[in-house]
């Protein structure tokens, strides 16, 4: 697949997974793709840790409440930890974003779908606190994004954009300049 129909094909799935397992060797090549992309003054703000063990991806899925990606048969956790960059300058949202976006296009490249839950686990009821808590995360990293990963069972819906045009500028903030010399 070229780069670009892989950044245009990919959205976010929240359906049902096949009950295929997912060969570390393209865990690894996902989480690879995360810890390449770019980070803030190089601090490397952003970790990885896989999760394929079927009983701990119960134990995690089991704290997930509404529950979301009940049958995904791996998830990537995203961490962060904060490392300033200069005076006090932090760019770990910065990071782990980069991260995630690169993870996504290189789990769309090797066939299988994902979505990125972040907002859902950690609201105040703090999923992600209870999930660093369960696998033994560091209280110094701080588990912001959880990835499902997976070969989708059901058809991948796209959800409506707005219309390019309308959110593209050329040389200023005026749409009447759209594609005007």
């Amino acid at each position: 697949m070229d780069i670009l129909d892989i950044i245009n094909g990919r959205s976010s799935y929240r359906g049902r997974y096949k009950a295929i397992p997912v060969p570390r060797e393209d865990l690894l090549k996902i989480m690879r793709a995360g810890a390449v992309a770019p980070s803030g003054c190089n601090k490397q703000t952003t970790s990885f840790i896989a999760v394929d063990d079927e009983k701990l991806l119960d134990g995690i899925k089991a704290l997930i409440d509404p529950p979301v990606a009940v049958t995904a048969p791996a998830f990537i956790l995203v961490l962060t930890r904060k490392i300033f960059a200069y005076k006090d300058k932090c760019f770990n949202v910065q990071d782990y974003s980069a991260a995630i976006e690169n993870m996504l296009l290189a789990i769309k490249a090797l066939g299988y779908e994902s979505c990125w839950y972040e907002g859902h686990i950690t609201d105040d009821d703090d999923i992600a606190g209870k999930i660093a808590a369960h696998i033994g995360v560091p209280d110094e990293y701080k588990i912001v994004c959880l990835l499902p990963v997976g070969i989708a069972d059901e058809k991948v819906k796209r959800i409506s954009k707005i219309p390019f045009e309308q959110r593209i500028q050329f040389n200023g903030f005026d749409n009447a300049q759209l594609g005007k010399e």
